[in-house]
């Protein structure tokens, strides 16, 4: 479907609601929008990838990790400006993903996604052997420089991050790239006999994710002022992101944003009840019944009711 007037004025006015959701809501809200925010962006990247090409990905944060700690280490231990240090953390983080993973992209199904979860744990284990001077080891680091501090310029920073990478890649996936991506994910042998290169198709999507992981990831460590490797490569992080771009819809853009807020408010809800771990196997099975209910995600729900209204409000 291409680009209608109505499409803009949706975002429009989604960016109009969060400029003004900071006067409707707590500091201790925007906190959790904060992580919302970053999951959107972390999600988006997966999408890119896995949501487009059916290439399901389980080793997303070793790109989050290579931004991260990139950003971290220039900026912590050589003093480099956080300006430098971002830029040049997304390109390690496609160098590093295309050097490492591009080769995963010749297997298919259930053996990528087994190499790619490979990766990621190798991704663990590195961090904490190779130059602990350098990436604090099991530790992680602290005291690394942020982009600012507070609720509300922390909310303005990432909100400003999550609607720049979700409308532009909105926009790149209503192109001819993004259609020829789809039609990988519903049948790749037909593409390749379109005589389109399903290889430099792939490189693209796989390249684009690694471009947002890391540049979410450098990000994400400026905010935080801090990275650990035990935080950043859990299995629960790595959930959290796959299942906010199913639950949300993937192949969407948009969906793995509503995705992204439904977990991360579900997540935040549950914690005065269930403060450790086990709150993941209750909002793993509220995920897994709307999921099972709408396959297409929440994205589909709200197409369906709105799709609905308009009905009546015209009969």
């Amino acid at each position: 479907m291409g680009l209608r007037w109505y499409h803009f004025a949706l975002w429009a006015a989604f960016i109009a609601f969060m400029a003004l959701l900071p006067e409707l809501v707590s500091k201790g809200t925007l906190r959790t929008i904060i992580f919302a925010n970053f999951l959107a962006v972390f999600a988006i990247s997966w999408d890119v990838l896995s949501g487009r090409t059916g290439y399901i990905s389980f080793g997303h944060p070793f790109l989050i990790g290579i931004g991260a700690y990139t950003s971290a280490i220039l900026t912590k231990r050589y003093g480099f400006e956080i300006e430098v240090a971002i830029p040049i953390a997304v390109l390690m983080t496609m160098l590093g993903g295309l050097i490492v993973l591009l080769p995963a992209l010749r297997i298919k199904g259930s053996y990528f996604a087994l190499v790619t979860l490979a990766f990621m744990e190798l991704m663990y284990q590195l961090v904490q052997v190779i130059r602990p001077d350098l990436t604090g080891g099991t530790r992680g680091m602290s005291g690394i420089p942020t982009l600012t501090r507070g609720a509300l310029n922390g909310y303005y920073l990432s909100v400003t991050l999550m609607l720049c990478v979700a409308i532009s890649m909105w926009l790149l996936m209503k192109t001819r790239v993004g259609t020829a991506l789809s039609a990988i994910g519903m049948n790749e042998e037909s593409v390749r006999g379109s005589g389109l290169s399903v290889t430099k198709l792939k490189m693209f999507a796989f390249l684009t994710a690694a471009a947002v992981a890391g540049l979410g990831g450098a990000f994400y460590v400026h905010y935080l002022g801090s990275v650990a490797p035990r935080a950043l490569f859990d299995i629960n992080f790595l959930f959290t992101i796959i299942v906010a771009a199913l639950i949300g819809g993937s192949s969407t853009i948009i969906g793995p944003v509503i995705g992204a807020f439904f977990l991360t408010f579900l997540l935040e809800g549950l914690r005065p009840y269930l403060p450790g771990a086990e709150r993941y196997f209750i909002y793993g099975g509220i995920a897994l019944l709307l999921y099972m209910y709408q396959p297409k995600g929440l994205i589909e729900i709200f197409t369906q009711g709105w799709t609905r209204l308009r009905s009546r409000w015209t009969t």
